[in-house]
């Protein structure tokens, strides 16, 4: 783009060349008509997360400006990729999720607004069991309910994500659900901005994990997060299905 963009696109990609090549051409897809159609220039920033396979190649072939992140962890591919960010606005995508054009739209709209601090999706699994797409409903339900936004898709403004230092580096999953509760605790009361989730064009995501993990490695997961939820997400071990590179 010629100009500053308004919006920057941040992906942190680990070990992705399966799924990134058809994930970042429905971002730009998305981006041109919603973005470029609305007079937004945007920027696609892929954050490198010490991959050993063909992501960065990929990235780059797909037009990206491609960072690198030495240390896996997912809120810190993030905070690499926000760094190299020069956007207004960032929205973190996950690399193996693909939005549409009306769900961009719909950002591109939010965007306009001054009330809006930070905003998720619901999401919707590409494939899987009838029970797993009963169990996203429900997280889709809490997430309208609640304001809790997804991994997967978060927007928020630059400069309060920067005001309150971006991710936590302490947190290994779940840094997105810290991220908003310092947002609104910090910068929302102060501005009177808050968190909307958008639901009418859900994200489509992976649903990867649930062919390449057993139940009961899920099920002990799931277990662990209720039982101690603050100490499971900070931890790397308890994390490793973010983290053991399956793909």
């Amino acid at each position: 783009m010629d100009r500053a963009p308004a919006i920057s696109i941040i992906v942190p990609a680990f070990n992705e060349e399966k799924l990134l090549a058809d994930s970042l051409q429905a971002v730009t897809a998305a981006a041109e008509h919603a973005f470029t159609g609305a007079g937004f220039a945007w920027e696609l920033v892929v954050c490198d997360n010490n991959s050993t396979d063909r992501t960065a190649e990929i990235a780059r072939t797909k037009g990206a400006k491609v960072v690198f992140e030495p240390v896996n962890q997912i809120g810190r591919a993030r905070n690499t990729g926000a760094a190299a960010a020069s956007g207004q606005w960032l929205l973190f995508i996950d690399a193996d999720s693909q939005p549409s054009r009306e769900l961009l739209a719909d950002v591109a709209k939010l965007t306009r607004r001054t009330d809006v601090l930070l905003a998720g999706a619901t999401i919707a699994l590409n494939e899987g069991a009838f029970a797993f797409r009963i169990a996203c409903g429900v997280w889709n339900t809490m997430s309208r309910l609640r304001r809790l936004v997804a991994g997967s898709f978060i927007l928020v403004r630059a400069a309060a994500f920067r005001e309150v230092g971006g991710f936590d580096l302490k947190f290994f999953a779940g840094e997105e659900l810290d991220l908003a509760f310092r947002l609104q605790k910090i910068v929302g009361r102060r501005d009177r901005q808050r968190t909307v989730i958008l639901h009418r064009h859900p994200l489509i995501t992976s649903a990867r994990k649930l062919s390449l993990y057993r139940k009961g490695e899920l099920g002990r997961f799931l277990v662990k997060s209720i039982v101690r939820p603050m100490k499971t997400v900070r931890n790397r071990e308890d994390c490793a299905l973010w983290y053991d590179g399956r793909r």
